[in-house]
């Protein structure tokens, strides 16, 4: 159950930061946060990350729905089986369904994020999309475990 409330957690956050944004801030509008690193800059997007598969809402609709249904039933067939595996399965379901319901109720996606890493201005974001970055990168980090207790196992 943690999990789910920390997907919920993840799609409250992201769709009040989005409608903060939409809100208050023109499209383009910029908010320097750190100078040459880190802004607030109102975006959108009709594609998927860096802005691939433009306007093909239908396909984003149909995938989000079995991503959704192959998170939720992870969660309840392996979430108890460790922490590090739900959280992350918790992180990636708030950041589906938080784009998921932009594209459902703006027909886009709200990005705000604008990094600058080393002069390189990376594509905007928004906290579902870190959310889902972070939990694939705990989920590996969990396979990558698993297969070493394998082999300990296998080889002890």
């Amino acid at each position: 159950m943690l999990y789910y409330f920390i997907a919920l957690f993840v799609i409250m956050l992201d769709q009040l930061t989005k409608w903060l944004v939409a809100k208050n801030m023109e499209l383009g509008e910029s908010i320097v946060i750190i100078q040459d690193f880190l802004y607030i800059t109102s975006h959108r997007n009709r594609g998927a990350a860096w802005g691939i598969l433009q306007g093909q809402m239908w396909f984003f609709y149909i995938i989000t729905i079995v991503v959704v249904i192959g998170l939720v039933y992870y969660l309840q067939k392996m979430g108890r089986e460790s922490v590090l595996l739900g959280v992350s399965l918790g992180l990636m379901l708030g950041g589906a369904v938080g784009n998921f319901i932009d594209r459902i109720v703006r027909k886009e996606v709200v990005d705000f994020i604008n990094t600058y890493i080393f002069s390189y201005n990376f594509p905007i974001f928004n906290i579902a999309d870190s959310a889902l970055t972070i939990g694939v990168g705990l989920m590996i980090i969990y396979m990558l475990l698993e297969e070493k207790r394998s082999k300990e196992k296998k080889n002890g």
